[in-house]
């Protein structure tokens, strides 16, 4: 069987060490998984290729939202979301899925946060963001703020937030209200978030938990000052990790080897 990531740009993608390492694990030996170069344009092409012989698709920017339109089923949570990063063949059909939304649970929960300390500020108004509303939410939040530059084009996001019964409270991203949020969550690229590292240096800026989506390079520069200011840090990896695990249930049917897939993680990353 085969299956792939798909996004651009897409070589940095860890996915591929992660869902082989499983299917080692798992004996599945006649399975592949690879890396392709998709954008929007290249997407529906792309599915219609894919026949019997395939068993899902992981997806990443840009493709979480457009690919919502090409699937015959969508599952409730990537309908509230908004976004779907995982595609299963099966049955003839398409069927969507959102693991991003557990894998951020499971990734807190690894760090002892079972509940979304009060109040909850997010960078970023893309998928991922949307994604982490639903997460906060999945902790018990009722409510969140979120850092965007341009809060016109942020009516995906507000109306993830209506879909999921989440209050959303726009602030500017060079300038936001929450000084001293219990969880700051970053689903922007590394070089965005430099502002954030640079508040928290100077004590502007404390939070008390931090999850940051990026996992190489790491440590940001945020994570890096979050962590000597006491704010407990969580990666993007342990993320990665535990969507791709949620991808690989949803594809094979097999429960996922989580530890031989963090293993082969770790490694690559070098860590």
């Amino acid at each position: 069987m085969k299956a792939a990531v798909l996004g651009t740009p897409i070589a940095h993608s860890l996915s591929p060490v992660l869902h082989r390492a499983a299917y080692e694990a798992l004996g599945l030996a006649g399975w592949t998984y690879q890396a392709i170069e998709c954008g929007e344009a290249q997407l529906p092409g792309l599915l219609d290729g894919c026949g019997p012989g395939w068993a899902g698709l992981s997806l990443t920017m840009p493709l979480k939202r457009a690919v919502l339109g090409l699937l015959d089923h969508v599952d409730p949570l990537a309908v509230e979301v908004g976004a779907a990063n995982t595609v299963v063949f099966a049955g003839g059909r398409r069927h969507g899925h959102n693991t991003d939304v557990p894998g951020m649970i499971a990734a807190l929960a690894e760090a002892g946060i079972a509940s979304a300390p009060d109040p909850v500020l997010i960078l970023g108004g893309g998928a991922t963001a949307c994604s982490a509303l639903a997460a906060v939410r999945g902790l018990g939040a009722a409510e969140a703020t979120v850092a965007v530059r341009e809060p016109a084009r942020a009516g995906d996001l507000l109306a993830a937030a209506r879909r999921l019964g989440v209050t959303v409270t726009l602030t500017p991203f060079d300038q936001p209200a929450v000084a001293a949020p219990g969880l700051l969550i970053s689903t922007v690229p590394a070089g965005a978030a430099s502002l954030y590292a640079k508040r928290i240096t100077r004590g502007e800026l404390k939070p008390g938990h931090l999850l940051d989506v990026v996992y190489r390079p790491w440590p940001t520069a945020l994570a890096a000052a979050a962590g000597p200011a006491g704010a407990g840090v969580v990666g993007g990896f342990p993320m990665l990790l535990h969507q791709a695990a949620g991808q690989v249930v949803l594809m094979t049917g097999r429960r996922a080897p989580v530890e031989a897939m963090r293993t082969a993680g770790l490694a690559a990353l070098g860590a």
